[in-house]
Parts: structure tokens; C-alpha cells; sequence
């Protein structure tokens, strides 16, 4: 049976295996009895300067060793992490932690100026103490931090006593909110851990494994990593965020760190298969390549499947709000057709999906409908929002339990005749132009399986006319081709109707992405209204 709460994955392989390698980064290794070790101290330390149970400790640094072992030493001291991605503007850190109310933030990496700004706007019931956990020196101006690595690591190293239950939440994950203001997602222990039981074993995952630690810890996919490979005793390879940018470096990266396992949104792959940077045959310690967060385009899939036959391809789906992942579709075969749709499949072991009509009934199959979760993935809600909590998390229809609640993800799909569930896009992706009902995500995946385009955004603004919205498309071609937006509109008009053809153009060197490897469509959408307004 695995250990319920997330550290115990920790503690009990460095017992069993103290030696073994846990993090690697850079070429530096962390055995699993220093990760253990250093993670007590931390605690320790946190207890010391007043957390207690359910408090929270927000986390202000890049992925690095320094930033696992207070994740771990975080659950040690039976308190929440907090991620906060250190590239946003202060501002948006500020309001964060005004939300949350941290006990502690800790700091590490190039965070000095942020902290300065972040201490300065803070208007919280309290005022959080710093503790610096990075091996540099904090260069700030306004204060000093409580403590430091240095003065943890002189704190005794043996285990704790932990008050914390499977029910207690293990993080605060914060995602946009529709106001500006973010939202904090509350996720228990026994959240994750459900969701890590059905994936190590269905994947089949055990010490012998190199997992890749490719998604920013703010992202929810991060978590499968850690706890997936520290539950198992395997070793995490934390991937360089410089790495990004460079699809070569990346191909690299997967075949000198030997990974079994790489787990990653769809754009990355998508990047990565776009400049050509898989062989034959690569990469011969691969098992399992994983994605969720996007649609992976099929002509990608393609790609990847026919240069790989030694690796298995799954599709994961599922909110922040339902832990990680709901549903799960391992790709049988490589796909024959590049327009062909992947399902997201099949619920994991004690979730079910819910393909549901506006009166909460469920539609008939091969309808589209609003898709719901249920089940133990879903999180306690959004931290200190109970009108927005209650706004997405739904009390079940036609059910007996009164504690059984539905969670409405925002999303479209259907069920196929083979029983399994594809999504069809945002409810928000669906959008009406001059009098017809036009799914977004159509227009994108003719366009992926172009030759011509690296990679390709379809977004929506509002129209001055009768249309209602306009169709925009940004992309990406690929280097010595004779790509312009007449000949795309030309190729596209051949397999789409007139009304699907985006009617604005915008060439990109590369398209932006988020913190989370994603498009940031936002930040496209700023690009098309702006061009709009410019040339009226």
C-alpha cells in the first residue's frame, strides 16, 4: 500500500535506499538520504518560527534542488506549499500572497528586486517571514531575511512527527481568474495520492525509472513527477527552464539523462517534432511519453509515434481542479489519418466524466455537451472563494450522497461510439460568426497538418460589424518555405467552409507561451486588437 501522505514516499526510500540518486540538476545529485535530511531540518525550522498545521508557505524560485527540498520540508512541518511563478509581475505575486496569507515565503534564485516589490505591497492580515533557502546571497533592500540555509542545515536532521491527515490540503495551486485576480486551487494529499496509486500502476512505474521534471512547479503537472518518482524511490531529472526555447537542447537533454519518462503540455512536443529533432530510433531508454495541459495535433503525434515505435504515447486530460488528471488514452497505434481526433478516453480508477446537457442530464452519444468530473480527484475548492467555489463545484444530480459534488470544467465533448469521451474544445472556444456556430479548434487542427507551419494559434475577437467575432489566426512557418496568409487562406479554403476561414493574419517568429509552456492566447489577442485599432 503507498504512504498517504506525499513525504512519506520520501522517507520510506531513504531508509530503504539511502544512496540512491532522488533529484538530479546540472549535473548535481541529491541521494534520497540528503533529500530527507534537508527536508527535516527545514521543518524543523518552519515549526520554530510558528507554522502549524494548514498554514501556508508560498515558494518564490525557479525548479532547482533548493526548491524541492522545501517543498518537501514544507509537508514536514504539516503545512501547504504555495508555487508562485518568480516571472510574474510583482503586482500579480502581491495579490497572491495577500489571498493566501502566508506564514512564510522562501526564496531562492535571482528573487531579490521581486521580494523588495512583494514586501512593499503587501497588505495582508500579515506580514509573512522570508526564509532564504538558496545558496546564493539575497540581495534586497528592504529587509533581512528570518533565516537561511545556512542556519537550517544547523538544525538536528531526524524525522518528525507529522499531524497532518490524508485530508489536509498538500498545496495551494493558483490558476487565472476570469477578473484578473487568481484563484487559488486547494488540493489534498489524498488527492494526489489517489491519482499517483492508478498512474504507478497503470504506467507501471518503479525505482528503475529516470522521470523528466519538465513543467515550472506553479503548473500541477509537476507534481506527478515528484511524488510519482519519490514515491517509487526513482530519480527526477529536473529540466533547465532555458532548455525551452532550444528544441535541439532538449532532444539532447532526454538522451544524456537516459529518461524513461517524459511527461510535458503538447506544445513542447509539438516544437520539439516541428524543427526535426528526433531520430530513428532515439532515445532507447524511453518507455512512455505523456502529455496534458493542450491538444497534441495529430501530424505531431504522427511524427513522434513513427520515429519511436519502442515508446508508448498516452493523453491525459483533466483540471487543476481535479488533480493532475482525470482520463487517460494510450494511442493504440500510430494514427493513419492526421486529422483524425484523439479521444482523452476513459476516466482513471475513482473518477467518472459526465458528458451532461444544461439541465445536468446526460446528452445521447455523439452529442456535445458540457463535460463534468466527479470523484476523488476533485479539490476542496478555490481558497477563501465560496461563491466561486459554488459557482463550478455542484452539488450531483439525481444522487443520494448530499457530499457528492460535480465539478464543471468549462469544457465541451462527447461520447464516441466506442464508448470513449473526446473533448471538443473550451465552451468559451466556441464562438458565432456571421450567423453560424464555429468550433475554434477545427480551424487550428486543419492548419496543423500543414507541412508549412512550425506551429499555429486560432482565437476569436470581437467583430465591429454583423459578423459578431472575427476569426484570427497568428502562426509560425517554417524556414525556406514561401508561406503568406493569401496561400494559407487558399489551402484551408479547400478543406473548410468560407465562414471558418480566419479573416486576420499575423506572422510570429515563434508564438509566446506562458509560465506553463502553453500558447498564451491572452497575450496573442492583445497583438490582433492592437493591429485592429492601429489600422482603422
Amino acid at each position: 500500500m503507498m504512504n498517504r501522505l506525499l513525504q512519506h514516499g520520501l522517507s520510506s526510500n531513504a531508509e530503504r535506499q539511502p544512496d540512491a540518486r532522488a533529484v538530479i540538476y546540472k549535473q548535481t545529485a541529491v541521494t534520497y538520504a540528503q533529500l530527507e535530511r534537508r527536508s527535516n531540518q527545514l521543518a524543523r525550522v518552519l515549526r520554530e518560527v510558528g507554522c502549524q498545521r494548514r498554514d501556508r508557505v508560498c515558494l518564490l524560485m525557479p525548479k532547482s534542488l533548493p526548491a524541492m527540498e522545501s517543498i518537501l520540508g514544507i509537508l514536514k512541518a504539516d503545512c501547504m506549499y504555495v508555487p508562485i511563478d518568480p516571472s510574474s509581475p510583482a503586482a500579480r505575486v502581491a495579490k497572491m500572497i495577500e489571498q493566501c496569507e502566508p506564514r512564510v515565503i522562501l526564496g531562492a534564485g535571482p528573487v531579490g528586486k521581486l521580494l523588495d516589490e512583494v514586501v512593499g505591497q503587501n497588505q495582508g492580515a500579515r506580514t509573512p517571514l522570508i526564509g532564504w533557502v538558496g545558496v546564493e546571497r539575497l540581495q534586497t533592500e528592504r529587509f533581512k531575511p528570518s533565516f537561511t540555509q545556512t542556519d537550517y542545515y544547523a538544525y538536528p536532521a531526524t524525522q518528525l512527527d507529522y499531524h497532518n491527515s490524508p485530508e489536509d490540503p498538500a498545496y495551494i495551486m493558483f490558476t487565472s481568474g476570469s477578473t484578473g485576480i487568481p484563484k487559488g486551487v486547494v488540493v489534498t494529499h489524498a488527492n494526489v495520492w489517489h491519482f499517483l496509486e492508478w498512474a504507478i500502476r497503470y504506467f507501471n512505474i518503479d525505482s528503475s525509472e529516470r522521470i523528466s521534471a519538465h513543467p515550472p512547479l506553479h503548473f500541477d503537472l509537476s507534481v506527478f513527477d515528484i511524488f510519482g518518482a519519490l514515491q517509487v524511490g526513482a530519480e527526477l531529472h529536473l529540466v533547465p527552464q532555458e532548455l525551452n526555447l532550444l528544441p535541439h537542447a532538449l532532444a539532447d537533454f532526454i538522451r544524456t539523462s537516459e529518461l524513461t519518462q517524459w511527461f510535458s503540455v503538447p506544445s513542447v512536443l509539438n516544437y520539439m517534432g516541428k524543427f526535426d529533432v528526433v531520430r530513428q530510433n532515439d532515445f532507447p531508454r524511453l518507455k512512455r511519453i505523456l502529455w496534458c495541459g493542450e491538444i497534441f495535433p495529430t501530424p505531431a503525434l504522427i511524427y513522434w509515434m513513427k520515429r519511436l515505435p519502442h515508446v508508448t504515447f498516452t493523453n491525459l486530460y483533466g483540471p487543476t481542479e481535479a488533480t493532475i488528471a482525470s482520463s487517460y488514452y494510450t494511442v493504440p497505434a500510430c494514427p493513419e489519418d492526421d486529422k483524425a481526433a484523439l479521444p482523452i478516453g476513459r476516466a482513471c480508477d475513482g473518477e467518472e466524466l459526465l458528458v451532461l446537457n444544461e439541465r445536468l442530464q446526460p446528452v445521447a452519444a455523439g452529442e456535445v455537451g458540457d463535460l463534468y468530473i466527479r470523484g476523488v480527484g476533485l479539490s476542496q475548492g478555490y481558497w477563501n472563494e465560496p461563491e466561486k467555489t459554488q459557482a463550478v463545484f455542484l452539488p450531483k444530480p439525481h444522487g443520494t450522497d448530499p457530499t457528492e459534488r460535480l465539478y464543471k470544467t468549462g469544457d465541451l465533448a462527447r461520447i464516441g461510439e466506442d464508448g470513449l469521451i473526446y473533448f471538443h474544445g473550451r465552451s468559451d472556444f466556441q464562438i458565432k460568426s456571421r450567423g453560424y456556430r464555429i468550433e475554434l479548434g477545427e480551424i487550428e487542427t486543419a492548419l496543423n497538418s500543414m507541412n508549412s507551419l512550425h506551429e499555429c494559434a486560432i482565437l476569436a475577437i470581437d467583430a465591429d460589424g454583423f459578423e459578431g467575432k472575427s476569426i484570427c489566426c497568428a502562426y509560425v512557418a517554417k524556414p525556406d518555405t514561401d508561406v503568406n496568409s493569401f496561400g494559407l487562406r487558399k489551402e484551408l479554403g479547400v478543406v473548410l467552409p468560407p465562414y471558418m476561414v480566419p479573416s486576420l493574419w499575423m506572422a510570429f517568429d515563434t508564438l509566446p507561451k506562458n509560465s506553463s509552456g502553453k500558447i498564451d492566447r491572452n497575450k496573442l489577442k492583445e497583438h490582433f486588437l492592437h493591429h485592429k485599432t492601429a489600422h482603422r
